[in-house]
């Protein structure tokens, strides 16, 4: 149906009367409501043509199986018929009324009104009524298909719901009445969205009519996806070490062996840290295939017998327990590898950084996670001291806008000597950790095939530390997990490091 000619009946309908439901007057004509008449209610109201109220309605929507009772009869009725007046045997009665169901539903129906007995023992059907009972299901879709659901009781009609043979749905339709504008033989005039060169040379803007243009209204905002804090963080982080000349280590690799996350790195195979309260192991696959047998005996001399000015731990090192897949519990797993490498490749002096993610099997709470960022940076290179490493960490953490440190003796397996990182939190009003640091020992730099003279200096710290400082967030599981705020990661303000922290 042409829109002209549904416009010129509405207008001709409205001149004598009002349109009290858009809904009752569209099927008389057989139209479609929504796609015949409202966009063309919104067009004539937009010209004060036509003035429109909603008029919103309970429509109920038939099942198929309220359909076909509408045709048979309901389930009870129609296996009340089927029990004959003498009575009948359960089974045949379900092959008269035929598998599914039907049957089922009939029987049970029929039992909860009263229409029926059933005797168990001898598995006899019966009727208690002598005459044929109302069809009051039948009857009740009748009036709801006819009327519509306000013309049954409430509870009828949450009988007919709760067997899923009427759902109710919001019909919204509209009352139509003339507006200031209104006209039978109304037309559109031609409306103009934009002021065009053409149309000021050709002057026909003179008489021309313009759509509304809001000038105040901002648009719709772009869409756009939004950086996450941490990244935000570990972006200025990254920053910091490509100036300082460092380079950035592949840590693509979450699952790791034992081997390169522990023995490489010279880690006893009793240390608490490999215990499975610690670490997560891997069940599938369980352990590593491929190790590179010359270093592996390497290893495994050095934590036996010790080596480069070392008596190893004197314990029998075995090769089993290095081959176990874990999740990486620190990148110096990433950097034992590419230590390892270097050394393989000729060693040339080296600055390597990393930012990845590592796993510990840790209680959740305020300030830990199972899950959390590391940044490592290390320097290679020969007769390299500790007074170099605690230069590179203070020109580190002034990058950062920190400039009082304070360096405290620590113990790490794999460096010697270690250190502590502590800086004055002017909120806090005391000194807190922030680092960790240490030189690699010989065991574990030597059996890689590093020079003799070669040094290897390194710290590390946690991202979400910084980042939770930074945006002045106190429970790290507001800021990584369920709890996360998505308008704070859409509104959050841009990093930077050497400004205060942002309050939120």
């Amino acid at each position: 149906m042409e829109a002209a000619t549904i416009q010129k009946a509405l207008l001709e309908e409205l001149e004598n009367s009002v349109i009290e439901d858009t809904g009752p007057w569209a099927a008389s004509h057989v139209w479609a409501h929504d796609e015949a008449l409202v966009g063309l209610l919104k067009r004539l109201e937009i010209n004060e043509v036509i003035v429109t109220s909603v008029v919103r309605k309970d429509v109920a929507e038939l099942s198929e199986e309220a359909k076909t009772i509408l045709q048979l009869g309901s389930a009870e009725a129609r296996t009340y018929n089927a029990v004959p007046t003498e009575g009948i045997n359960k089974k045949d009665l379900e092959a008269v009324l035929g598998a599914g169901e039907l049957a089922k539903i009939g029987f049970n129906q029929a039992m909860r009104a009263g229409w029926i007995a059933y005797d168990k023992p001898t598995d006899r059907v019966s009727r208690k009524l002598p005459d044929q009972p109302a069809d009051t299901t039948r009857d009740s879709l009748q009036v709801v298909s006819a009327v519509g659901p306000a013309a049954v009781p409430p509870a009828t009609l949450d009988a007919l719901k709760k067997r899923k043979l009427v759902t109710l749905a919001k019909l919204k339709t509209f009352k139509v009445e003339r507006g200031r504008q209104f006209a039978t033989n109304w037309s559109e005039p031609r409306m103009l969205a934009e002021l065009t060169p053409e149309v000021l040379q050709s002057g026909s803007w003179k008489d021309a009519r313009f759509k509304d243009c809001n000038l105040n209204c901002l648009g719709l905002p772009p869409v756009a996806g939004h950086l996450h804090p941490l990244l935000k963080v570990r972006s200025e982080f990254r920053e910091i070490f490509l100036e300082m000349g460092f380079e950035e280590m592949p840590t693509n690799n979450f699952v790791e062996s034992s081997f390169w996350n522990f023995d490489a790195l010279f880690q006893p195979q009793q240390h608490p840290a490999r215990d499975a309260h610690d670490t997560f192991f891997l069940s599938e696959p369980a352990a590593t295939p491929r190790l590179p047998a010359d270093y592996v005996d390497r290893v495994k001399h050095v934590h036996q017998h010790g080596g480069y000015g070392s008596i190893g731990y004197r314990y029998d090192w075995a090769e089993n327990e290095s081959r176990k897949n874990l999740l990486r519990t620190h990148t110096t797993a990433v950097s034992s590898r590419m230590l390892y490498q270097l050394a393989q490749d000729g060693f040339k002096p080296k600055k390597y950084f990393s930012i990845d993610r590592v796993f510990r099997n840790e209680a959740l709470d305020a300030t830990h996670l199972a899950e959390f960022h590391q940044i490592e940076g290390l320097i290679a290179d020969y007769d390299l001291t500790l007074a170099n490493l605690m230069g590179v960490i203070a020109q580190f953490f002034q990058r950062l806008g920190i400039d009082k440190l304070r360096f405290k003796p620590a113990y790490n397996p794999y460096t010697e000597p270690s250190m502590e990182v502590f800086s004055y939190h002017e909120g806090l009003k005391k000194w807190v950790e922030i680092g960790n640091s240490g030189v690699f020992r010989p065991e574990m730099l030597r059996p890689m095939g590093m020079p003799e003279g070669v040094r290897v200096i390194a710290w590390g710290l946690s991202l979400e530390r910084p980042t939770m400082i930074k945006y002045g967030i106190s429970n790290i599981r507001d800021l990584v997990g369920h709890k996360l705020s998505l308008d704070f990661v859409k509104g959050n303000p841009i990093c930077r490091l050497d400004q205060p922290a942002v309050r939120r």
